[in-house]
């Protein structure tokens, strides 16, 4: 079932995990803006020298130049069926300025699907989250190490960063996903376009699940 897509939802709810193999299954591109952009940079593109001159100042890489991106990756041929969106819009400037491309080129979202995750499910998630300098990545409750605080494979010991502490996730959940991005999804709502609420609680297949039944072949 091909179509413009959007998936969403809070920090650590799975939109990563879910994305690519959601987009696999419905024959779409899933374009992660994130990895788009440090595509465009690393590839020394017009738009990526573009983004890198506010990077390397330290400012963000404003909404337009992302939209930009955007507009071309779209137009690429394996979007002519559609696509995944992951990681924009975040702010309700981001999607009016999105909306307007995708009005231009005549192809608007067709749905947005949310992952419902808890705030507190979201802090359990990022702040258990242990990674060794080898760049492995545990989770104390879901992917614990064999012994407590050491890599399984180099012996490396295992740190939580900084930003993945509990007070760090509770305040960006709430000063951020709640007061920047929540927003987007009430502008969808009112802006009438379809909306599949997905239950992001469980495991991945869990969750996976409940996609593939939201969204029949």
């Amino acid at each position: 079932m091909p179509g413009a897509y959007l998936i969403f939802g809070p920090p650590g709810a799975g939109k990563g995990t879910q994305a690519p193999r959601l987009a696999a299954r419905l024959a779409v591109p899933h374009i992660a803006t994130g990895d788009m952009l440090r595509a465009h940079v690393k590839g020394n593109t017009p738009l990526g020298i573009e983004a890198k001159g506010y990077m390397d100042a330290g400012d963000l890489v404003p909404d337009d130049l992302v939209v930009r991106m955007l507009g071309e990756r779209i137009a690429e041929p394996d979007a002519a069926g559609g696509f995944l969106l992951d990681g924009f819009p975040r702010t309700v400037p981001q999607a009016v300025a999105l909306d307007q491309m995708l009005a231009e080129r005549g192809r608007p979202l067709d749905c947005v699907l949310v992952l419902d995750v808890s705030e507190e499910e979201v802090v359990r998630r990022i702040s258990g989250r242990l990674v060794a300098k080898n760049g492995r990545i545990y989770h104390e409750l879901y992917d614990p190490p064999k012994v407590p605080g050491i890599d399984d494979d180099e012996g490396l010991p295992l740190e939580r960063r900084p930003d993945d502490e509990a007070d760090v996730v509770r305040n960006r959940y709430r000063n951020v996903y709640l007061a920047q991005t929540l927003p987007v999804r009430e502008h969808y709502q009112q802006v009438g376009v379809r909306e599949v609420l997905i239950d992001g609680m469980g495991t991945t297949d869990d969750v996976a699940a409940r996609l593939d039944a939201a969204l029949p072949a």
